[in-house]
């Protein structure tokens, strides 16, 4: 008998999730979801997202819509790893499906969201130039919500290594996406 859940289902359990997440942010709140799924369930919430808000760029032809859903997955499976390695070596006991797994219960529909309010201020005049505003305050709210999924997931509290964990997580990804650019190039 096989008790994974479909992939349906897993989509269906985290949106509901990521609504409490959103609505109520804490770490309580976090605490309630990270260990009610695994990896494999934050890396199919992201890809779904990562479909999602490729639809949006598909005009762009579709090895960029690949190519967009590979660095997605990539970046995501970079980051989290980042963040439970150096959430680790910064005294955090947390395991990585809980890391994987509470981010991606922001990450994703935050992500959705600012795909769906980026294209609909692209197909205004004035709103193209709100555009770099929404990119500013979707950073501000993923970093408001990593610096609290890193409490969460990793056990921190300390807020000198949260801080720590979330930039060598953040250098990395980057460094590692510019890498992988040059490659694909």
């Amino acid at each position: 008998m096989n008790t994974t859940p479909s992939i349906t289902d897993t989509v269906m359990n985290m949106v509901s999730q990521s609504i409490q997440v959103l609505t109520k942010p804490s770490v309580e709140t976090f605490e309630q979801y990270e260990n009610k799924g695994t990896l494999r369930e934050a890396v199919i919430y992201v890809l779904v997202a990562a479909v999602i808000t490729g639809l949006f760029n598909l005009g762009s032809g579709i090895g960029a819509f690949l190519n967009g859903i590979i660095f997605t997955i990539v970046g995501f499976l970079i980051f989290t790893y980042l963040v439970h390695y150096v959430g680790k070596t910064q005294g955090g006991s947390g395991t990585l499906d809980n890391v994987a797994y509470t981010f991606a219960l922001f990450w994703a529909p935050i992500n959705v969201l600012f795909a769906v309010a980026s294209l609909i201020l692209l197909i205004t005049v004035i709103g193209i130039f709100l555009i770099p505003l929404l990119a500013i305050a979707a950073l501000v709210i993923n970093v408001y919500f990593a610096y609290l999924a890193v409490q969460s997931s990793m056990n921190l509290r300390e807020s000198g290594k949260i801080w720590i964990t979330l930039a060598v997580a953040f250098v990395g990804t980057l460094v590692a996406n510019l890498l992988i650019s040059g490659i694909l190039r």
